[in-house]
Protein backbone atom coordinates (compact mmCIF):
# COMPACT_ATOMS: atom_id res chain seq x y z
CA UNK A 1 0.00 0.00 0.00
CA UNK A 2 1.39 3.40 -1.03
CA UNK A 3 1.13 6.35 1.36
CA UNK A 4 1.85 10.05 1.05
CA UNK A 5 4.87 10.74 3.23
CA UNK A 6 4.53 14.52 3.22
CA UNK A 7 3.12 17.40 1.23
CA UNK A 8 4.84 20.76 0.77
CA UNK A 9 2.67 23.38 -0.92
CA UNK A 10 1.61 21.53 -4.06
CA UNK A 11 4.39 18.93 -4.06
CA UNK A 12 3.65 15.40 -2.85
CA UNK A 13 6.30 12.92 -1.63
CA UNK A 14 5.81 9.15 -1.59
CA UNK A 15 7.77 5.92 -2.01
CA UNK A 16 7.17 2.98 -4.31
CA UNK A 17 8.58 -0.45 -3.49
CA UNK A 18 9.53 -2.77 -6.35
CA UNK A 19 9.52 -6.41 -5.12
CA UNK A 20 12.89 -8.10 -5.63
CA UNK A 21 11.22 -11.02 -7.45
CA UNK A 22 9.79 -8.60 -10.04
CA UNK A 23 13.13 -6.83 -10.34
CA UNK A 24 14.99 -10.12 -10.94
CA UNK A 25 12.50 -11.09 -13.68
CA UNK A 26 12.87 -7.69 -15.31
CA UNK A 27 16.67 -8.06 -15.12
CA UNK A 28 16.48 -11.32 -17.06
CA UNK A 29 14.27 -9.61 -19.66
CA UNK A 30 16.82 -6.80 -19.93
CA UNK A 31 19.66 -9.37 -20.24
CA UNK A 32 17.87 -11.17 -23.08
CA UNK A 33 17.42 -7.86 -24.93
CA UNK A 34 20.99 -6.69 -24.39
CA UNK A 35 23.10 -9.85 -24.71
CA UNK A 36 22.86 -10.03 -28.51
CA UNK A 37 24.87 -6.80 -28.69
CA UNK A 38 27.56 -7.84 -26.16
CA UNK A 39 30.88 -9.34 -27.25
CA UNK A 40 32.86 -11.10 -24.47
CA UNK A 41 36.19 -12.81 -25.28
CA UNK A 42 35.79 -16.61 -25.27
CA UNK A 43 32.06 -16.46 -26.11
CA UNK A 44 30.22 -16.10 -29.37
CA UNK A 45 28.52 -12.71 -29.72
CA UNK A 46 25.14 -12.86 -28.03
CA UNK A 47 25.91 -16.04 -26.03
CA UNK A 48 27.76 -14.72 -22.97
CA UNK A 49 26.03 -15.75 -19.69
CA UNK A 50 24.42 -13.06 -17.57
CA UNK A 51 26.87 -13.58 -14.70
CA UNK A 52 29.88 -13.18 -17.02
CA UNK A 53 28.56 -9.93 -18.46
CA UNK A 54 27.92 -8.62 -14.93
CA UNK A 55 31.46 -9.55 -13.88
CA UNK A 56 32.86 -7.60 -16.85
CA UNK A 57 30.58 -4.53 -16.88
CA UNK A 58 29.41 -4.42 -13.27
CA UNK A 59 26.64 -6.15 -11.33
CA UNK A 60 24.13 -3.34 -11.90
CA UNK A 61 24.36 -3.31 -15.69
CA UNK A 62 20.85 -4.78 -16.10
CA UNK A 63 19.34 -3.27 -12.93
CA UNK A 64 18.68 0.20 -14.35
CA UNK A 65 16.88 -1.22 -17.39
CA UNK A 66 14.87 -3.52 -15.11
CA UNK A 67 13.76 -0.63 -12.89
CA UNK A 68 12.90 1.55 -15.92
CA UNK A 69 10.78 -1.31 -17.23
CA UNK A 70 8.83 -1.70 -13.99
CA UNK A 71 8.48 1.88 -12.76
CA UNK A 72 5.83 3.27 -15.19
CA UNK A 73 3.31 0.58 -14.24
CA UNK A 74 3.92 0.93 -10.48
CA UNK A 75 3.89 4.74 -10.73
CA UNK A 76 0.53 4.81 -12.53
CA UNK A 77 -0.95 2.42 -9.96
CA UNK A 78 0.34 4.60 -7.11
CA UNK A 79 -1.12 7.75 -8.66
CA UNK A 80 -4.53 6.08 -8.94
CA UNK A 81 -4.33 4.66 -5.42
CA UNK A 82 -3.39 8.03 -3.92
CA UNK A 83 -5.97 9.82 -6.15
CA UNK A 84 -3.44 12.42 -7.27
CA UNK A 85 -3.90 14.83 -10.17
CA UNK A 86 -0.29 15.32 -11.19
CA UNK A 87 0.68 18.35 -13.29
CA UNK A 88 4.33 17.62 -14.02
CA UNK A 89 6.84 14.83 -14.50
CA UNK A 90 7.98 13.39 -11.14
CA UNK A 91 11.43 13.68 -9.61
CA UNK A 92 12.84 10.20 -8.90
CA UNK A 93 15.56 9.22 -6.43
CA UNK A 94 17.08 5.96 -5.15
CA UNK A 95 19.01 4.81 -2.11
CA UNK A 96 22.75 4.31 -2.61
CA UNK A 97 22.67 0.55 -1.97
CA UNK A 98 20.12 -0.39 -4.67
CA UNK A 99 20.34 -4.08 -5.54
CA UNK A 100 18.11 -6.81 -6.97
CA UNK A 101 18.92 -8.90 -3.88
CA UNK A 102 16.37 -6.84 -1.95
CA UNK A 103 13.20 -4.88 -2.63
CA UNK A 104 14.00 -1.63 -4.45
CA UNK A 105 12.57 1.49 -2.79
CA UNK A 106 12.06 4.41 -5.18
CA UNK A 107 11.50 7.92 -3.79
CA UNK A 108 9.06 10.12 -5.74
CA UNK A 109 8.13 13.77 -5.51
CA UNK A 110 5.68 15.36 -7.94
CA UNK A 111 3.63 18.55 -8.27
CA UNK A 112 -0.14 18.07 -8.12
CA UNK A 113 -3.11 20.25 -8.95
CA UNK A 114 -3.46 22.89 -6.23
CA UNK A 115 -6.27 22.62 -3.71
CA UNK A 116 -8.15 25.88 -3.20
CA UNK A 117 -10.60 27.07 -0.59
CA UNK A 118 -13.62 29.16 -1.61
CA UNK A 119 -15.23 30.87 1.35
CA UNK A 120 -18.22 32.29 -0.51
CA UNK A 121 -19.50 31.87 -4.04
CA UNK A 122 -23.23 32.62 -3.66
CA UNK A 123 -25.03 35.82 -2.72
CA UNK A 124 -22.23 38.07 -3.96
CA UNK A 125 -22.71 41.51 -5.49
CA UNK A 126 -20.97 41.40 -8.86
CA UNK A 127 -20.48 44.17 -11.41
CA UNK A 128 -22.94 43.69 -14.25
CA UNK A 129 -22.03 43.61 -17.92
CA UNK A 130 -25.34 43.85 -19.72
CA UNK A 131 -25.12 44.45 -23.46
CA UNK A 132 -28.05 46.05 -25.26
CA UNK A 133 -28.92 46.63 -28.91
CA UNK A 134 -29.40 50.26 -29.94
CA UNK A 135 -30.83 51.94 -33.04
CA UNK A 136 -27.36 53.34 -33.66
CA UNK A 137 -26.00 49.80 -34.02
CA UNK A 138 -28.59 49.06 -36.70
CA UNK A 139 -27.69 52.25 -38.57
CA UNK A 140 -23.99 51.44 -38.33
CA UNK A 141 -24.61 48.05 -39.91
CA UNK A 142 -26.53 49.64 -42.78
CA UNK A 143 -23.68 52.12 -43.30
CA UNK A 144 -21.21 49.22 -43.45
CA UNK A 145 -23.39 47.49 -46.03
CA UNK A 146 -23.62 50.75 -47.94
CA UNK A 147 -19.83 51.15 -47.92
CA UNK A 148 -19.28 47.50 -48.94
CA UNK A 149 -21.51 48.03 -51.95
CA UNK A 150 -20.07 51.41 -52.91
CA UNK A 151 -19.09 52.02 -56.53
CA UNK A 152 -15.61 53.29 -57.36
CA UNK A 153 -15.70 56.40 -59.56
CA UNK A 154 -12.56 57.62 -61.33
CA UNK A 155 -11.67 61.29 -60.80
CA UNK A 156 -9.59 63.08 -63.43
CA UNK A 157 -10.63 66.72 -63.14
CA UNK A 158 -9.18 67.70 -59.75
CA UNK A 159 -6.31 67.12 -57.35
CA UNK A 160 -6.26 64.40 -54.70
CA UNK A 161 -8.19 65.09 -51.49
CA UNK A 162 -8.39 63.46 -48.08
CA UNK A 163 -10.42 60.20 -48.11
CA UNK A 164 -9.76 59.69 -51.84
CA UNK A 165 -8.38 56.34 -52.90
CA UNK A 166 -5.24 56.77 -54.93
CA UNK A 167 -2.98 54.43 -56.86
CA UNK A 168 0.74 55.25 -56.71
CA UNK A 169 4.24 54.05 -57.61
CA UNK A 170 7.03 54.85 -55.18
CA UNK A 171 10.68 54.09 -54.49
CA UNK A 172 12.22 54.89 -51.11
CA UNK A 173 15.74 56.15 -50.41
CA UNK A 174 17.69 56.68 -47.20
CA UNK A 175 20.88 58.75 -47.51
CA UNK A 176 20.54 58.48 -51.28
CA UNK A 177 20.37 54.67 -51.37
CA UNK A 178 17.30 52.54 -52.09
CA UNK A 179 16.34 50.33 -49.13
CA UNK A 180 14.66 46.88 -49.03
CA UNK A 181 10.86 46.97 -48.90
CA UNK A 182 10.71 50.64 -49.89
CA UNK A 183 9.52 50.15 -53.47
CA UNK A 184 6.07 49.37 -54.91
CA UNK A 185 4.09 49.82 -58.11
CA UNK A 186 0.33 50.30 -58.46
CA UNK A 187 -0.09 50.55 -54.69
CA UNK A 188 -3.64 51.41 -53.60
CA UNK A 189 -3.94 53.80 -50.66
CA UNK A 190 -6.78 55.66 -48.94
CA UNK A 191 -5.59 59.14 -48.01
CA UNK A 192 -6.07 59.83 -44.33
CA UNK A 193 -6.23 56.15 -43.37
CA UNK A 194 -2.88 56.24 -41.56
CA UNK A 195 -1.74 53.13 -43.43
CA UNK A 196 1.67 54.54 -44.33
CA UNK A 197 4.23 56.16 -42.02
CA UNK A 198 3.24 59.59 -40.60
CA UNK A 199 3.53 62.44 -43.08
CA UNK A 200 3.41 60.31 -46.22
CA UNK A 201 -0.28 60.46 -47.13
CA UNK A 202 -0.62 64.18 -46.42
CA UNK A 203 2.00 65.01 -49.07
CA UNK A 204 -0.08 63.32 -51.80
CA UNK A 205 -3.06 65.60 -51.13
CA UNK A 206 -3.12 68.37 -53.74
CA UNK A 207 -1.29 66.36 -56.39
CA UNK A 208 -2.82 65.59 -59.81
CA UNK A 209 -2.84 62.38 -61.87
CA UNK A 210 0.51 61.94 -63.59
CA UNK A 211 2.42 64.14 -61.14
CA UNK A 212 5.85 62.86 -60.09
CA UNK A 213 7.13 64.24 -56.78
CA UNK A 214 9.20 63.52 -53.68
CA UNK A 215 7.61 62.61 -50.38
CA UNK A 216 10.05 63.35 -47.56
CA UNK A 217 9.25 61.96 -44.13
CA UNK A 218 10.77 60.27 -41.07
CA UNK A 219 10.27 56.75 -39.78
CA UNK A 220 8.86 56.77 -36.21
CA UNK A 221 11.32 56.23 -33.36
CA UNK A 222 9.39 53.07 -32.36
CA UNK A 223 9.16 51.66 -35.91
CA UNK A 224 9.18 47.83 -35.84
CA UNK A 225 12.33 47.59 -38.01
CA UNK A 226 15.14 48.97 -35.85
CA UNK A 227 17.39 49.85 -38.80
CA UNK A 228 14.82 52.45 -39.98
CA UNK A 229 13.88 54.00 -36.62
CA UNK A 230 14.03 57.80 -36.67
CA UNK A 231 15.64 57.94 -40.13
CA UNK A 232 14.60 60.41 -42.82
CA UNK A 233 13.49 58.84 -46.10
CA UNK A 234 12.68 60.24 -49.53
CA UNK A 235 10.08 58.44 -51.63
CA UNK A 236 10.11 59.25 -55.34
CA UNK A 237 6.39 59.00 -56.06
CA UNK A 238 4.05 59.04 -59.05
CA UNK A 239 0.27 59.47 -58.78
CA UNK A 240 -1.42 57.03 -61.19
CA UNK A 241 -5.12 57.49 -60.45
CA UNK A 242 -7.72 58.91 -58.09
CA UNK A 243 -11.04 57.28 -57.23
CA UNK A 244 -13.86 58.07 -54.82
CA UNK A 245 -16.61 55.90 -53.41
CA UNK A 246 -20.15 56.53 -54.61
CA UNK A 247 -22.49 55.22 -51.94
CA UNK A 248 -25.84 53.67 -52.90
CA UNK A 249 -29.09 55.01 -51.44
CA UNK A 250 -30.34 52.96 -48.45
CA UNK A 251 -33.85 52.10 -49.58
CA UNK A 252 -35.99 49.04 -50.22
CA UNK A 253 -34.35 48.41 -53.60
CA UNK A 254 -30.92 48.40 -51.98
CA UNK A 255 -32.12 45.93 -49.33
CA UNK A 256 -33.51 43.62 -52.04
CA UNK A 257 -30.09 43.63 -53.72
CA UNK A 258 -28.08 42.72 -50.63
CA UNK A 259 -30.45 40.40 -48.72
CA UNK A 260 -33.47 38.12 -48.87
CA UNK A 261 -35.71 40.89 -47.47
CA UNK A 262 -37.97 43.28 -49.39
CA UNK A 263 -37.87 46.34 -47.16
CA UNK A 264 -35.50 48.24 -44.89
CA UNK A 265 -37.82 47.63 -41.92
CA UNK A 266 -37.80 43.84 -42.48
CA UNK A 267 -34.01 43.85 -42.72
CA UNK A 268 -33.70 45.90 -39.51
CA UNK A 269 -36.13 43.66 -37.61
CA UNK A 270 -34.15 40.55 -38.53
CA UNK A 271 -30.85 42.27 -37.77
CA UNK A 272 -32.14 43.35 -34.36
CA UNK A 273 -33.03 39.74 -33.49
CA UNK A 274 -29.54 38.56 -34.45
CA UNK A 275 -27.82 41.35 -32.55
CA UNK A 276 -30.00 40.74 -29.47
CA UNK A 277 -28.99 37.08 -29.50
CA UNK A 278 -25.33 38.08 -29.78
CA UNK A 279 -25.76 40.66 -26.99
CA UNK A 280 -27.36 38.04 -24.76
CA UNK A 281 -24.42 35.70 -25.34
CA UNK A 282 -21.89 38.48 -24.66
CA UNK A 283 -23.75 39.40 -21.48
CA UNK A 284 -23.63 35.81 -20.29
CA UNK A 285 -19.90 35.44 -21.04
CA UNK A 286 -19.00 38.77 -19.40
CA UNK A 287 -21.09 38.02 -16.31
CA UNK A 288 -19.34 34.66 -15.97
CA UNK A 289 -15.98 36.38 -16.26
CA UNK A 290 -16.92 39.05 -13.70
CA UNK A 291 -18.13 36.59 -11.08
CA UNK A 292 -15.03 34.41 -11.55
CA UNK A 293 -12.82 37.47 -11.05
CA UNK A 294 -14.80 38.41 -7.93
CA UNK A 295 -14.25 34.95 -6.42
CA UNK A 296 -10.60 34.88 -7.54
CA UNK A 297 -9.92 38.05 -5.51
CA UNK A 298 -10.46 36.04 -2.32
CA UNK A 299 -8.55 32.91 -3.38
CA UNK A 300 -4.91 32.39 -2.45
CA UNK A 301 -3.12 29.72 -4.44
CA UNK A 302 0.43 28.86 -5.49
CA UNK A 303 0.18 27.65 -9.09
CA UNK A 304 2.94 25.20 -10.10
CA UNK A 305 5.20 26.55 -12.84
CA UNK A 306 4.55 23.48 -15.01
CA UNK A 307 0.82 24.30 -15.14
CA UNK A 308 1.64 27.85 -16.24
CA UNK A 309 4.06 26.62 -18.92
CA UNK A 310 1.50 24.14 -20.26
CA UNK A 311 -1.14 26.86 -20.48
CA UNK A 312 1.32 29.17 -22.23
CA UNK A 313 1.98 26.38 -24.74
CA UNK A 314 -1.77 26.23 -25.44
CA UNK A 315 -2.00 30.02 -25.85
CA UNK A 316 0.94 30.06 -28.29
CA UNK A 317 -0.54 27.13 -30.20
CA UNK A 318 -3.88 28.95 -30.55
CA UNK A 319 -2.15 32.09 -31.81
CA UNK A 320 -0.14 29.98 -34.25
CA UNK A 321 -3.28 28.34 -35.66
CA UNK A 322 -4.98 31.72 -35.95
CA UNK A 323 -2.00 33.19 -37.82
CA UNK A 324 -1.79 30.20 -40.16
CA UNK A 325 -5.40 30.88 -41.12
CA UNK A 326 -4.21 34.30 -42.30
CA UNK A 327 -1.21 32.91 -44.15
CA UNK A 328 1.34 33.94 -41.49
CA UNK A 329 3.60 32.15 -39.05
CA UNK A 330 3.56 33.32 -35.45
CA UNK A 331 7.19 34.43 -35.90
CA UNK A 332 6.16 36.71 -38.80
CA UNK A 333 3.25 38.07 -36.77
CA UNK A 334 5.50 38.83 -33.79
CA UNK A 335 8.07 40.45 -36.06
CA UNK A 336 5.33 42.79 -37.30
CA UNK A 337 4.63 43.66 -33.66
CA UNK A 338 8.33 44.31 -33.09
CA UNK A 339 8.75 41.55 -30.51
CA UNK A 340 9.90 37.93 -30.23
CA UNK A 341 8.44 34.66 -28.96
CA UNK A 342 10.21 34.85 -25.58
CA UNK A 343 8.94 38.37 -24.81
CA UNK A 344 5.46 37.55 -26.13
CA UNK A 345 5.30 34.40 -24.03
CA UNK A 346 6.32 36.30 -20.90
CA UNK A 347 3.62 38.89 -21.64
CA UNK A 348 0.96 36.17 -21.73
CA UNK A 349 1.89 34.78 -18.32
CA UNK A 350 -0.76 36.76 -16.45
CA UNK A 351 -3.47 35.52 -18.79
CA UNK A 352 -2.27 31.93 -18.39
CA UNK A 353 -2.41 32.19 -14.59
CA UNK A 354 -5.91 33.70 -14.75
CA UNK A 355 -7.14 30.86 -16.99
CA UNK A 356 -5.72 28.25 -14.60
CA UNK A 357 -7.22 29.95 -11.55
CA UNK A 358 -10.65 30.10 -13.22
CA UNK A 359 -10.36 26.40 -14.01
CA UNK A 360 -9.47 25.61 -10.38
CA UNK A 361 -12.44 27.65 -9.15
CA UNK A 362 -14.85 25.84 -11.47
CA UNK A 363 -13.45 22.45 -10.42
CA UNK A 364 -14.08 23.43 -6.79
CA UNK A 365 -17.64 24.57 -7.56
CA UNK A 366 -18.28 21.26 -9.34
CA UNK A 367 -17.09 19.47 -6.19
CA UNK A 368 -19.07 21.67 -3.78
CA UNK A 369 -22.26 21.42 -5.84
CA UNK A 370 -21.73 17.71 -6.53
CA UNK A 371 -22.35 18.32 -10.24
CA UNK A 372 -22.67 15.17 -12.36
CA UNK A 373 -23.67 14.50 -15.95
CA UNK A 374 -25.12 11.32 -17.44
CA UNK A 375 -24.03 9.39 -20.51
CA UNK A 376 -27.28 10.44 -22.18
CA UNK A 377 -26.46 14.11 -21.60
CA UNK A 378 -22.97 13.64 -23.04
CA UNK A 379 -24.42 11.98 -26.16
CA UNK A 380 -26.99 14.75 -26.52
CA UNK A 381 -24.23 17.38 -26.37
CA UNK A 382 -22.18 15.53 -29.00
CA UNK A 383 -25.29 15.28 -31.20
CA UNK A 384 -25.86 19.02 -30.82
CA UNK A 385 -22.29 19.93 -31.78
CA UNK A 386 -22.09 17.52 -34.71
CA UNK A 387 -25.52 18.60 -35.92
CA UNK A 388 -24.12 22.08 -36.55
CA UNK A 389 -21.21 20.78 -38.63
CA UNK A 390 -22.74 17.81 -40.46
CA UNK A 391 -26.38 18.74 -40.93
CA UNK A 392 -26.81 16.91 -44.22
CA UNK A 393 -24.39 14.00 -43.76
CA UNK A 394 -25.88 11.49 -41.33
CA UNK A 395 -23.23 8.83 -42.03
CA UNK A 396 -20.38 11.26 -41.29
CA UNK A 397 -22.21 12.46 -38.20
CA UNK A 398 -22.51 8.93 -36.81
CA UNK A 399 -18.84 8.15 -37.54
CA UNK A 400 -17.73 11.32 -35.76
CA UNK A 401 -20.04 10.60 -32.82
CA UNK A 402 -18.54 7.14 -32.39
CA UNK A 403 -15.02 8.58 -32.51
CA UNK A 404 -15.83 11.33 -29.98
CA UNK A 405 -17.39 8.85 -27.56
CA UNK A 406 -14.25 6.73 -27.78
CA UNK A 407 -11.61 9.48 -27.62
CA UNK A 408 -13.20 12.70 -26.35
CA UNK A 409 -15.96 11.67 -23.96
CA UNK A 410 -14.13 12.86 -20.82
CA UNK A 411 -13.49 16.31 -22.35
CA UNK A 412 -17.19 16.70 -23.25
CA UNK A 413 -18.13 15.63 -19.73
CA UNK A 414 -15.73 18.17 -18.18
CA UNK A 415 -17.10 20.91 -20.43
CA UNK A 416 -20.69 20.18 -19.45
CA UNK A 417 -19.80 20.18 -15.75
CA UNK A 418 -17.97 23.49 -16.11
CA UNK A 419 -20.96 25.06 -17.86
CA UNK A 420 -23.27 23.95 -15.06
CA UNK A 421 -20.89 25.38 -12.50
CA UNK A 422 -20.96 28.69 -14.38
CA UNK A 423 -24.77 28.56 -14.41
CA UNK A 424 -24.69 28.26 -10.62
CA UNK A 425 -22.40 31.27 -10.34
CA UNK A 426 -24.55 33.41 -12.65
CA UNK A 427 -27.90 32.37 -11.13
CA UNK A 428 -26.89 32.52 -7.46
CA UNK A 429 -25.29 35.97 -7.45
CA UNK A 430 -26.62 39.50 -7.81
CA UNK A 431 -25.36 41.63 -10.70
CA UNK A 432 -25.32 45.36 -10.01
CA UNK A 433 -24.65 48.39 -12.18
CA UNK A 434 -21.11 49.62 -12.58
CA UNK A 435 -20.39 52.39 -10.10
CA UNK A 436 -19.64 54.92 -12.84
CA UNK A 437 -22.82 54.06 -14.77
CA UNK A 438 -24.93 54.31 -11.62
CA UNK A 439 -23.45 57.72 -10.73
CA UNK A 440 -23.94 58.92 -14.31
CA UNK A 441 -27.58 57.79 -14.29
CA UNK A 442 -28.21 59.48 -10.94
CA UNK A 443 -26.65 62.71 -12.26
CA UNK A 444 -28.95 62.64 -15.32
CA UNK A 445 -31.98 62.02 -13.10
CA UNK A 446 -31.01 64.93 -10.87
CA UNK A 447 -30.71 67.17 -13.92
CA UNK A 448 -34.19 66.14 -15.07
CA UNK A 449 -35.60 66.83 -11.59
Amino acid sequence: MTEILKKENNKVFFDITLPKEEVKKAEITAYNKLKKNVQIPGFRKGHAPKMIIENVYGKGIFLEDAINELLPKYYEEAIKELELEVVDQPDVDFDEDVSSDADVVVHFSVFVKPEIEIKKYKGLEVEDAKHEVTDEMLEDDLKRQQKMNARAVNIDDRAAEEHDKVNINFEGFIDGEAFPGGTAENQDLELGSGTFIPGFEEQIIGKNIGDEFDVVTKFPEDYHAEEFQGKEATFKTKLNSITVEELPEIDDEFIKDISEFDTVDEYKADLRKKLEKEAEERTRIDREGNVLRKIAEEVEVDIPERMVEDELDRIIQNYNQSMQGQGLTIEQYLQMLGTDIKTFREGQKGQAEAVILNRLILDKIIELENIEVTDEEIEAEIDRVLGEYFKDDEEKREDMKKMMLETNKAAVEDDLKARRALDVLVNENKFVEKKEEKEEKETEENKED
